[in-house]
């Protein structure tokens, strides 16, 4: 995945490092991993990229990346940097391409014992109640009407339709909405592309999973999120597929203009930015917002269909079924948030771009259901391997804007994984851990075989040993339907 890094890296502690400040660095960096991970971590230039993000104009504090941290568009994948609103910028590449990739989970009150017969049948009518695949496109064909509406209202869009509860924005990021939404930003080709996407998981790494709920770490807090051991659960993840990609390549080509009106030097170009404040910042936070409103109600569509689905399986309602949401968190997102910088609270533009909100108990923004604990932070894993539970905590909201990671990372293309998968059946090695893959395309799986990606576990125990979350629940797969 490219040349080796070869710069300097200050050891903190176990879980923390430093890249110094030098050159035009406004910051230094701070890398959370631990020795094991570092060694995936330098086999690529994703560290060069954090150390770029530190020349952004405005930047608070540190230039972060989380554990799972890889090489990705102008920001590495798994990078976290703030700017000051009043003198700092907004970089498309610091939210990426999928604009609002997120996770939901969904509790249920099976038990493994009631559902172990029936993964097979769940999976396959799964698979066929939701489109996946490169291009998929879903059973709602939005009018340019409806998709205005769509980009406006977000998740509660799908529940006016009939999509859902209204009980499942309480539990979504934004209550599935960002309010600074605003159609008029948007492009004619933008608009095209998600008038027939929406209700559809995409490709690449989306997926949907039934899981079952196999160790409980904080079992006080488990069950304020009304999880417990031997529970069958269900993740969703997906984002604003073509819709939020055409946005973000529309305002890519925007900030290229941006950067010579406004001066500003970048050490690459990939960074292209605006300042918060100004028109080009302004008109691109409101084009995301529309975008990530589309993915919350992309995820709010699936999650009926897969409702749905558990009814006619088991024969009884999703209300009777316990079928709850837990949570739904965004990962390439930017927000104005506010947040400490040393002993005074400033007005933020917090970039996680392939990284997960985590705040603590005392953020308003958490519902008030889980006021007393802190936010569900939802970690997926690799098809062949387990997904977590976390919970946020004082210490990120101090040291990473109450930020982690999200998910495991990857340290293999897609090409290479493709070589590395030459001739082996992937769907018969997860039969064998007794998990039940489908996928649209037979290439998509070799993408996402689980060497690809960095374990899990590693990734969660560093955010877990630096406090920055606490570890609530694990999960493993037992269904698996990848694009």
């Amino acid at each position: 995945m490219g040349e080796e890094w070869k710069g300097t890296l200050e050891k903190i502690d176990n879980y923390r490092w430093r890249l110094p400040k030098e050159g035009g660095m406004r910051v230094p960096g701070i890398v959370y991993a631990d020795e094991k991970l570092l060694v995936d971590i330098k086999k690529e230039q994703a560290l060069n990229q954090v150390k770029n993000v530190a020349h952004l104009p405005g930047i608070i504090n540190f230039s972060l990346a989380m554990p799972d941290i890889h090489w990705g568009y102008g920001f590495a994948i798994g990078g976290v940097a703030a700017t000051d609103i009043e003198k700092g910028v907004i970089s498309p590449g610091g939210v990426g391409y999928d604009i609002n990739c997120g996770v939901r989970l969904l509790r249920t009150g099976l038990k493994y014992e009631e559902v172990k017969d029936k993964i097979q049948q769940l999976v396959d009518a799964l698979f066929y109640a939701i489109p996946s695949g490169v291009g998929s496109k879903g059973s709602i064909h939005l009018s340019e009407n409806e998709a205005e509406k769509v980009m406006v209202k977000g998740a509660m869009w799908a529940v006016e339709k009939g999509y859902g509860w209204k009980e499942d924005l309480e539990f979504t990021e934004e209550n599935g909405a960002m309010s600074s939404a605003n159609p008029e930003k948007i492009s004619q080709k933008a608009i095209e592309r998600g008038l027939k996407q929406l209700g559809t998981l995409g490709a690449g790494n989306h997926f949907l999973e039934i899981q079952v709920v196999e160790e409980i770490y904080e079992p006080e807090i488990a069950k304020i999120f009304g999880l417990e051991k031997g529970q069958i659960t269900v993740m969703i993840h997906t984002g604003s597929r073509g819709f939020g990609y055409q946005v973000c390549d529309d305002y890519i080509v925007k900030m290229q203009h941006a950067i010579q009106k406004y001066g500003i030097s970048l050490p690459d170009r990939q960074l292209a930015c605006a300042p918060v404040n100004s028109p080009e910042g302004q008109d691109y936070f409101q084009a995301m917002a529309a975008a990530a409103n589309y993915a919350w109600a992309n995820r709010q569509c699936i999650t009926h269909w897969t409702r749905e689905v558990f009814e006619k399986v088991f024969g009884k309602s999703a209300e009777s079924l316990g079928m709850r949401l837990v949570y739904d968190v965004a990962h390439n997102i930017a927000k104005l948030e506010e947040h400490s910088a040393g002993d005074k609270k400033v007005r933020v533009c917090v970039h996680r771009k392939g990284a997960t909100r985590a705040f603590s108990s005392n953020r308003p923004e958490v519902p008030e259901a889980y006021a007393s604990v802190g936010q569900p932070v939802i970690i997926p894993g690799d098809m062949g391997r387990n997904s977590y539970v976390l919970v946020g905590t004082e210490l990120a909201m101090k040291e990473t804007f109450g930020t982690v990671c999200h998910g495991a990372g990857r340290v293999m293309s897609r090409h290479e994984a493709i070589r590395a998968s030459k001739g082996r059946s992937i769907v018969q090695e997860l039969k064998e851990k007794s998990i039940i893959v489908r996928s649209a395309e037979a290439e998509t799986l070799m993408e996402e075989i689980p060497d690809a990606y960095k374990n899990v576990n590693d990734v969660v125990n560093v955010v877990d040993g630096a406090g920055l979350s606490k570890k609530v629940a694990r999960m493993r797969p037992l269904g698996v339907i990848k694009g």
